[in-house]
């Protein structure tokens, strides 16, 4: 019965496949989780046994909005890794992803593994299932015969889960267990070491965050002389230059919004916005601190503004601080990529950043017009510019180049994750339009990868078993070699050869193998967030160079 409704209505197998699939993703084995792209794998295959058919067609719509979703998030950081000072984490990534690729052919020719067992060897050791949707269309256009074809396409995805495991599990072993003694350092200390030039905070999970602020505001009455009768610009300059903001002032009866030229009066209260050290420190001898809930009662913009202008793009954040336009702000953190990056003195900003500030909103609205583009939380998705992508994208794509005697094209998928790029980059410039908000990004992120992996899952169902048995245990200890070779090479290439510091090696390393999980064991075995700096750029430029060998080696091994 069930069988029958589920090959009649094969939309609803897809379903069924992300229910299962997100939940078995949740699923912990001691610190390691199976992840959604290997949940709904599994899935996919065990309800593939009862051997429903869905076209193509939709695994190929998923995998676009996956792509140019993936192009989107990285393209900003994309481009600004061809700059100069990226370039030793470029060089590493190139030299650790071409290892992988020929690393991956070795083996796969030793162990005389098809080519469709290469391929998921490949993206399940490098933790990079984009590899898995560009040899598939290789294959498809391999001169074989169609059921060849399906044969190969089908151990993709075999050997693709049992490589990400025994890849996943070693390479965060090595990061953290084994690199650290090989390099001689220790993860904390090294990380110590970084913070007398730049500081990380602890990261929290969802819904919480530190009882720490960075930034109060109070009220205090103005009893003490010598503060009477002076501007507020010079009360500010007095302060521990300028680390102080006086947001509002109550005079006699009236509430009153100052300006820099104001002069303050007995018995005024003042509302004082400023770091934590520099109220406690500072104020105490102005006068009594005083709780007048109405003047207290105002409102304060908590918003996000992306850089875009030139004249801040690679500056620091002291330099901002001392900006006239910054004057009234608080600056709470910065993303780069989706991932929150130490907020110091000396961090580096580049165009692309998005700055989460708080301040009055008039105040707010004048300084990000000098920053960048302010987002007003819109929680509309610019379609337009999504979908024109993923067609230059496709067009794109139909190009080819003849390649060990095979033609290799991007495919239109491949095409829209390099429009993703391109428009992802135009977005971080023009911010005006091309806005996907976060939780619409992740939807075409995490759905569209989940939507086409159990799709391949359930393709592949009643030949995987089999498969398996066919591939046999050896596959185990090739996953390991071609997840920890390539990093054991750019390890020592880029700790003694590039002279890359190394907690920021080890997070260029996890970039360069698209690992968050890889990520977020060296964040957590260091105790900082200092190996994200070395994360976003390498994990930019493997992206595109592992999606693209999928054809590659589908070539080499034809």
């Amino acid at each position: 019965m069930v069988t029958a409704i589920l090959r009649e209505h094969p939309e609803l197998a897809l379903f069924l496949c992300l229910a299962f699939g997100f939940l078995i993703g949740r699923i912990k084995i001691g610190t390691f989780k199976i992840g959604v792209v290997l949940g709904t794998l599994f899935a996919g295959v065990l309800i593939g046994q009862l051997d429903i058919e869905i076209p193509d067609i939709v695994k190929t719509i998923f995998f676009d909005f996956f792509l140019f979703s993936t192009g989107y998030k990285v393209g900003p950081q994309f481009f600004q890794g061809f700059k100069k000072n990226a370039f030793p984490q470029l060089l590493l990534t190139l030299v650790i992803c071409l290892s992988c690729l020929i690393v991956a052919y070795s083996v796969s020719t030793f162990l005389g593994y098809d080519i469709g067992t290469a391929a998921g060897l490949l993206a399940g050791a490098f933790s990079e299932s984009t590899v898995i949707g560009t040899a598939s269309d290789a294959i498809s256009h391999l001169n074989l015969a169609d059921a060849e074809k399906t044969r190969l396409i089908n151990n993709i995805p075999v050997a693709y889960s049992v490589t990400y495991l025994v890849g996943a599990a070693s390479f965060v072993f090595f990061l953290t267990g084994i690199a650290p003694k090989l390099l001689g350092i220790d993860l904390v200390e090294e990380s110590n070491k970084l913070a007398e030039t730049i500081s990380g905070e602890t990261e929290y999970g969802p819904g919480m965050k530190s009882a720490y602020q960075r930034w109060i505001i109070r009220a205090y009455k103005i009893t003490n002389e010598k503060w009477i009768g002076i501007s507020i610009s010079e009360f500010e300059r007095l302060i521990s230059n300028k680390n102080i903001v006086i947001q509002r002032i109550r005079h006699k009866d009236q509430l009153l919004d100052p300006n820099p030229d104001t002069i303050i009066h007995k018995d005024d209260v003042m509302v004082i916005m400023g770091q934590h050290g520099i109220i406690l420190d500072s104020l105490f001898s102005i006068g009594p601190e005083v709780l007048d809930e109405e003047l207290l009662n105002f409102p304060l913009a908590h918003l996000d503004v992306t850089i875009t202008n030139k004249a801040i793009d690679g500056i620091t954040v002291k330099s901002l601080r001392k900006s006239s336009f910054y004057h009234g702000l608080m600056l709470n953190k910065i993303t780069r990529e989706n991932h929150e990056i130490p907020l110091e003195s000396k961090t580096v900003l580049n165009r692309g950043d998005i700055l989460n500030l708080s301040g009055r909103p008039a105040k707010l609205e004048e300084a990000a017009k000098e920053i960048g583009y302010l987002d007003r939380l819109s929680p509309e998705t610019d379609i337009i510019f999504v979908g024109l992508g993923i067609v230059l994208g496709g067009l794109l794509g139909l190009l080819s180049v003849t390649l060990f005697g095979v033609s290799v094209t991007l495919t239109t998928s491949g095409g829209a994750l390099v429009m993703g790029l391109i428009f992802g980059w135009l977005h971080s410039r023009t911010p005006v339009f091309g806005r996907i908000p976060e939780p619409a990004l992740w939807i075409f992120d995490n759905v569209g990868l989940a939507a086409f992996i159990g799709l391949v899952g359930l393709a592949a169902g009643p030949s995987f078993i089999s498969g398996l048995k066919e591939t046999g245990f050896g596959i185990l200890l090739a996953g390991v070699a071609v997840a920890l070779i390539p990093h054991i090479i750019g390890m020592y290439f880029g700790r003694y050869i590039l002279k890359i510091n190394p907690l920021i090696l080890l997070g260029a390393q996890t970039g360069a193998g698209t690992s968050t999980i890889g990520l977020k064991a060296v964040q957590d075995a260091s105790g900082s967030k200092f190996p994200v700096l070395g994360y976003t750029i390498p994990y930019a430029l493997a992206n595109i160079l592992l999606t693209a060998f999928g054809p590659i080696l589908v070539g080499m091994m034809s």
